[in-house]
């Protein structure tokens, strides 16, 4: 990560923003996907309307992390191997509900105890934690909305 490296959503500095970062490389591609929130990735993740094929994910590893305004050049790990923090009191980079990747369940509880939240694994994170509900006036598709939905973190700016 340089600091040119520019959010895949918000299309903003990636180290402008405070909080654990996600990079998602696809197949085909010679540059990441860069995101300045975990919960920004994990939205793509979920995008039902993706195509592109994901290579690997990495996230920050936020109990190597200097400080939550630092969190790192060069300490990241696999996002299926990360144990994940959400609802608790931190905000990701953008400043809404994020999801706190660490290397060990044991980082990851030691952060629980001083900030809150529960503990997940990156297939655990409910859909609506990452994304925003549809949209007003959003098609209708066998009962439930779509077209609509975006990034919880880009929903609430």
């Amino acid at each position: 990560m340089t600091d040119e490296a520019v959010g895949h959503y918000c299309q903003m500095y990636v180290m402008d923003h405070n909080g654990p970062k996600a990079q998602i490389h696809l197949a085909h591609t010679d540059h990441p996907l860069w995101f300045a929130q975990v919960s920004d990735a994990v939205a793509y993740l979920h995008d039902p309307e993706r195509d592109a094929e994901i290579r690997a994910v990495y996230v920050s590893d936020m109990g190597a992390a200097p400080s939550w305004g630092a969190p790192g050049v060069d300490n990241w790990i696999d996002a299926d191997a990360a144990s994940y923090v959400i609802e608790s009191q931190r905000k990701g980079g953008m400043e809404v509900p994020e999801a706190i990747p660490f290397g060990t369940r044991k980082e990851a509880e030691a952060f629980i105890a001083k900030k809150g939240g529960r503990l997940v694994s990156l297939a655990d994170i409910p859909d609506s934690y990452v994304r925003a509900p549809a949209m007003p006036g959003a098609a209708e598709v066998d009962g439930a909305q779509s077209g609509g939905a975006m990034p919880a973190a880009h929903a609430r700016m």
